[in-house]
């Protein structure tokens, strides 16, 4: 009642400002002028902008130009009475907001922060300056800034350090790679500063341990050639001397300590230097000595402290890990660096309940609630086992006609066996500087999908992942077991697969024996990022092999009960590149099939391809477009199982962009289908052919919306479709029945690729 009568009496946002108060209302806009319209860096403008981004009151997701349309907080405190006490009292502090005043964003002192911006970087002859924009209420006023940028100071002239010393050579070698520290490089602080932290790494990594960023200085001349910059890089006179010393690893010295504290110490002399542990704790001979990258003897490197940091933080079993480097004062002349290194067991058993929502490639979406328990350290060697059980209630997002059949729910029991290293052959090349691990799963899953089937899987599976260099990441799945068991169908269901041999021959109880390897390249460089994934999948070939060997003939079985035979591949690029701020252009190409032979006729169900969804062609809902041309009949709503192949295509590309803060949208184009490899009377037009392959690629348009937080993205999209491969009965390419049954709708979490 309170707020209802403060909204409806024509409230005033300016009631209580003082006689010279101004109310601020927003950053109005920094308009900056060039000299013959030369583009201005977008870097430096985005640093103009920030430096005068001031918030007014009822700001639009913290935007400094952008409110929303009802300033409660103002009406109330210009309004509303505030008592000592009581009610009216708690409700004033509650929903009061002081104004914010021109006076508060203090715009001449703005005016000189945009100054010293432009002469950091090289526009030493702009000038800045503001002006209040106001319209029928004086009170009341936004800021427009007028920047006359002026030509940028170009560096004309480098004049390094003289290559008399190690340390001089390195300093000038890492300039000369700069890209920044070149002539013709527009004059910037900030680049300079950047190049300090360079160099200053640089010598660390080569020994020079306590040299600091601070300790190289410039010397810029305007006055030689006006209008550019001189530059001279030099070596700081307050150099202290221990900076110019090259160190070299002396006594390494590692302690394990115990999570409760106290306990037995115990000393192990080994190859990178002194362990001494607590008794009792459970450690592996020849773990934490895997894990320390300092030699002995050796040239001194940061590098080497942070990979011994990274590896021992990654076996995850301990809380705290601390590295302290001393100079030895024995051997004074020998310049070494002692090495201590404190490490403080975390809690080796951990219990969890997670609650989340999840978003699947197929657009299904619900709530799900896990319970884990895990310990760090099983055998002494950093083991991980992880035993968790989870349940899941989803159902399908998008618009069209199967969006409200499939609700589902799922229970799974999984536990992993993870070993921080691989047990395998050491022909497999590897990355020292990431963990590679070897997992052991088994585990047990429940889908229930109502009104058709109810499924039962368990697995098996023996995997390594590692790192072969810094981009590369692999996956080798020695050995997978996969038990599909159909426990019940309803007559719907078992109408589907009775009219479709194809389809009933992929969903039958079977066994799945696989071997897979996945590759994945990924790589994020200042404009550019690539992505570069395939996978390579067999099953049933080596069970085959062995029954062939021993003389069986016929359809062979595992414990009584066939298993599949079949070959799969899929591979995909996503390049994107940056236009411009934090504008992207991204696009996906992708393409993968699967083959069954031998003990099977079909690739089983789980393993076929499907197009539409969240992630895919965002036109059409999840598997409501092919194989091929074929559409399932009209009045079969269950047609979902139908809309498999073993070959698919797809073709993304999507324009993202900043819209408010956290809030980016997104415009896309979308194609993309599934054949079958084999020809299917029961799904006529779903085999691939070349003659008909760009007619039966499905095509949509559409926006999107993302809240992007950074750890977590919420992503709505609309899809439009533009042509679907199937018989529509409208002539043209655009074949779409009406407008309104082109739209889906998808909400999901993640980027779509």
């Amino acid at each position: 009642m309170a707020i209802a009568s403060v909204l409806l009496s024509g409230c005033s946002t300016t009631k209580r400002l003082g006689k010279d108060d101004i109310l601020y209302t927003g950053l109005k806009g920094v308009e900056i002028k060039t000299p013959d319209k030369q583009k201005f860096p977008s870097d430096v403008r985005s640093s103009l902008t920030e430096a005068v981004s001031v918030k007014p009151n009822n700001s639009l997701l913290g935007s400094a130009s952008v409110r929303y349309p009802f300033p409660l907080g103002l009406w109330v405190y210009n309004n509303w009475p505030n008592p000592p006490q009581g009610l009216k009292h708690w409700i004033y502090e509650k929903l009061a907001s002081e104004p914010v005043l021109v006076a508060d964003v203090r715009p001449e002192v703005r005016v000189h922060m945009l100054d010293q911006i432009l002469d950091n970087n090289g526009y030493f002859s702009g000038t800045s300056s503001y002006e209040l924009v106001q319209k029928r209420n004086k009170k009341k006023a936004s800021i427009l800034y007028k920047i006359e940028a002026g030509r940028p100071y170009m560096i004309d002239s480098i004049v390094l350090l003289p290559d008399t010393v190690l340390l001089n050579h390195i300093i000038d070698s890492v300039a000369r790679k700069s890209k920044y520290f070149q002539l013709g490089s527009r004059y910037s602080t900030d680049s300079l500063a950047a190049l300090r932290v360079d160099i200053a790494n640089a010598v660390r990594n080569r020994g020079y341990y306590f040299f600091r960023p601070d300790y190289i200085q410039y010397l810029a001349d305007s006055t030689i050639n006006k209008g550019n910059i001189a530059l001279k890089l030099d070596i700081a006179d307050n150099l202290p001397p221990m900076a110019l010393n090259r160190y070299r690893t002396g006594d390494i010295t590692t302690y394990i300590y115990r999570n409760r504290g106290g306990g037995i110490p115990d000393t192990t002399e080994t190859a990178k230097g002194t362990l001494i542990r607590y008794l009792p704790s459970r450690l592996r001979d020849g773990l934490i000595p895997s894990c320390i990258a300092f030699r002995e003897g050796r040239t001194f490197s940061v590098r080497q402290m942070n990979a011994t940091q990274t590896r021992l933080a990654r076996l995850g079993i301990f809380n705290n890990i601390n590295i302290n480097v001393i100079p030895d004062t024995l051997r004074k002349n020998d310049n070494l660096l002692n090495v201590v290194i404190e490490c403080t067991y975390d809690k080796p058993l951990e219990a969890s309940v997670e609650a989340n929502v999840s978003s699947k490639s197929n657009s299904y979406l619900g709530p799900g609630v896990t319970l884990g328990l895990t310990n760090r350290n099983l055998f002494g060697g950093g083991e991980l086992l992880t035993v968790s059980l989870t349940g899941a209630y989803e159902w399908q997002t998008g618009s069209g006609r199967h969006n409200s059949v499939f609700n589902s729910y799922e229970v799974g029991l999984n536990a992993t066996l993870a070993f921080p290293r691989l047990l395998a052959p050491r022909f497999i090349p590897r990355s020292r500087r990431e963990l590679s691990w070897t997992k052991i799963s088994l585990g047990a899953d429940l889908l229930n999908r109502p009104h058709y089937f109810k499924l039962s899987q368990f697995n098996a599976g023996l995997s390594y992942d590692w790192q072969s260099s810094k981009y590369i990441s692999n996956t080798f799945t020695l050995f997978k077991l996969t038990y599909n068991k159909l426990q019940h169908t309803t007559p719907v269901f078992d109408s589907i697969m009775n009219a479709n041999p194809a389809i009933a021959l992929s969903f039958q109880s079977q066994y799945i024996p696989q071997m897979s390897y996945s590759f994945v390249y990924d790589r994020t460089m200042r404009k550019n990022t690539i992505n570069v994934q395939f996978t390579l999948q067999e099953a049933g070939n080596v069970f085959w092999s062995i029954y062939e060997l021993c003389g069986k003939k016929g359809e062979k079985t595992l414990f009584r009960t066939p298993f599949s035979q079949f070959v799969k591949g899929y591979a995909q690029v996503v390049y994107g590149r940056r236009l411009g701020g934090n504008h992207w252009l991204v696009s996906r190409l992708g393409s993968g099939a699967a083959y069954a032979y031998g003990n099977s006729s079909q690739v089983p169900y789980s393993e076929q391809f499907y197009c539409g969804g969240a992630n895919s062609v965002r036109a059409f809902t999840v598997r409501s477009i092919g194989p091929g041309s074929y559409r399932a009949p009209a009045d079969q709503i269950n047609g979902y199982f139908d809309q498999t192949g073993t070959f698919t295509f797809i073709a993304n590309t999507e324009y993202r962009f900043p819209i408010l803060g956290p809030l980016h949208g997104a415009v896309f184009l979308d194609a993309g289908n599934v054949w079958t490899l084999k020809n299917e009377p029961s799904r006529p037009g779903g085999q691939l052919r070349a003659k008909t392959f760009f007619k039966d690629l499905a095509l949509g348009t559409g926006v999107g919306l993302r809240f992007d937080i950074s750890m977590l993205v919420i992503r709505g999209d609309l899809g439009i479709g533009i042509h679907a491969p199937y018989d529509t009965g409208k002539r043209g390419y655009y074949n779409m029945e009406s407008f309104k049954k082109s739209l889906a709708f998808h909400l999901a979490i993640g980027y779509p690729f």
